[in-house]
């Protein structure tokens, strides 16, 4: 099994440049029965289970999260120049995500797990919201997303701060758009935590190649 991290995400997408999740192999590896899930095991909206290729040190592998039922999106278990489609990776393997209508563009988990039922490898915990968001679940606004965000901690995908998970926990979408993806940052020690996250600048999403650590800075109101 090839150790597998969720490295870059588009909670924002657009009809142009649809909600994507590019994951990085960090060892050689077959990646048959890994397990990605918009959610959790325990409560997801779609999950995708890998078919057997072998993947290299260094490889990124990108999932299409609202696939459009074009014929040429096909799933790359070879040819990475295979698939068409929109935002389709030549340098990268493409999946896609039957079924998935896309993202939460403001609060979501996403998670990687070594097969059905099996260990978690990685995930991601976003959200723009706060503990005083809401009188319920915690400020997440959903029993969905609060379930998911407690299964990702129990599984050891995400650190936090205190006793309970909260949204603050999360890495912000804020300021991300279609093409102001959540990066994970070339120097992060995968500490499990939003610290090893940023929204890179404006167009400076790169999926299928190496993160910009450049990070979006948003324009101060003039006086």
């Amino acid at each position: 099994v090839p150790r597998v991290i969720v490295n870059e995400v588009t909670p924002r997408g657009s009809t142009d440049h649809p909600d994507l999740v590019e994951l990085k192999s960090l060892t050689d590896g077959d990646m048959g029965g890994l397990v990605l899930y918009a959610g959790t095991p325990g409560s997801f909206e779609a999950r995708l289970v890998f078919p057997s290729f072998e993947v290299r040190r260094g490889s990124f592998i990108v999932v299409h999260c609202r696939p459009t039922g074009d014929p040429a999106e096909i799933d790359e278990t070879g040819d990475p120049g295979a698939s068409g489609g929109i935002d389709a990776s030549p340098s990268a393997r493409d999946f896609w995500l039957r079924g998935a209508q896309g993202l939460g563009g403001n609060n979501g988990v996403i998670s990687l797990y070594e097969r059905p039922g099996g260990p978690m490898l990685d995930g991601l915990l976003y959200s723009n919201r706060t503990s005083e968001s809401d009188d319920r679940y915690r400020g997440f606004g959903t029993s969905e997303v609060l379930e998911r965000a407690e299964e990702l901690v129990r599984d050891g995908g995400w650190r936090i701060a205190g006793a309970l998970v909260a949204p603050e926990d999360g890495m912000s979408p804020e300021g991300s758009t279609a093409t102001r993806s959540l990066c994970r940052s070339s120097t992060s020690a995968d500490t499990d935590g939003r610290g090893d996250w940023h929204v890179v600048s404006t167009r400076g999403s790169t999926f299928g190649a190496e993160n910009s650590d450049e990070a979006y800075e948003p324009a101060t109101p003039a006086p």
